[in-house]
């Protein structure tokens, strides 16, 4: 069952109440919510609750709790995904797939082959996060993946140690994953890096071999960005339990 998140200040007395305008839409008009039906709730704490529904109108909802405990769906470290901004559905599908894996941030960033221009992403972080948080909903993450403002890949670059900037690259790998991610440090955050449709360019890459950062293969195989961006965070994810 989805969960649904709240604060903890709509909990009171061992009852959850719901009065924020979307959430009731969302529960009331479209779940059509009943009294009787169990429900699970998460809040900034990452506790759940399992609950059931006692009272429902199109003002408010209370579900009584029945359980409560701490969420374990999150890693226990920082991933981030840096992805060169794709085409609108593509986009959307790489947002929603690199959440339900568990990335806590997305820097969105634009590359030399950008399918898309920066000029017309400017009030596109807000849809973004609507995606990411409805993600996090549907697999029952205990907190929600942030989208970050739109800038270029070398400023976002300086967010993280260079052994934890995991580029993967269609061409000019240089090293096995398996053999980098032995120098992976836990404790800060880390990046998996993804281009866009149409690859990185020459010039990035240069960028890249210059400055010695890490050159990923993922095989033989080649990807669409959004299944790359599943197929390298679920690989070190498995890697990093």
């Amino acid at each position: 069952m989805p969960h649904f998140f709240i604060k903890s200040d709509n909990i009171k007395n061992n009852v959850v109440s719901i009065y924020e305008k979307d959430l009731l839409k969302h529960l009331v008009l479209s779940l059509r919510l009943k009294i009787g039906e169990k429900i699970k709730f998460i809040d900034e704490n990452e506790t759940s609750y399992e609950c059931i529904v006692v009272n429902v109108s199109k003002t408010f909802v209370e579900a009584k709790i029945e359980n409560l405990y701490k969420s374990k769906r999150k890693l226990g470290y920082e991933l981030c995904l840096v992805q060169s901004v794709l085409k609108p559905e593509a986009q959307a599908l790489l947002i929603s797939n690199a959440t339900q894996c568990g990335v806590s941030k997305i820097y969105p960033v634009i590359s030399e082959n950008c399918a898309v221009s920066e000029k017309n992403l400017k009030d596109k972080i807000k849809k973004w996060e609507k995606i990411s948080n409805e993600a996090a909903k549907q697999c029952e993450r205990a907190n929600f993946a942030c989208i970050e403002d739109i800038r270029d890949i070398k400023t976002v670059f300086e967010n993280f140690k260079k052994e934890n900037i995991l580029i993967f690259a269609e061409k000019y790998e240089n090293i096995e994953l398996d053999d980098v991610i032995k120098n992976v440090d836990k404790d800060s955050a880390i990046a998996v890096v993804i281009g866009p449709e149409g690859g990185f360019s020459e010039v990035e890459f240069s960028y890249f071999i210059e400055n010695n950062f890490n050159l990923i293969s993922l095989g033989s195989l080649i990807f669409k960005a959004p299944n790359a961006a599943v197929a390298g965070i679920s690989n070190i994810v498995t890697r990093l339990k």
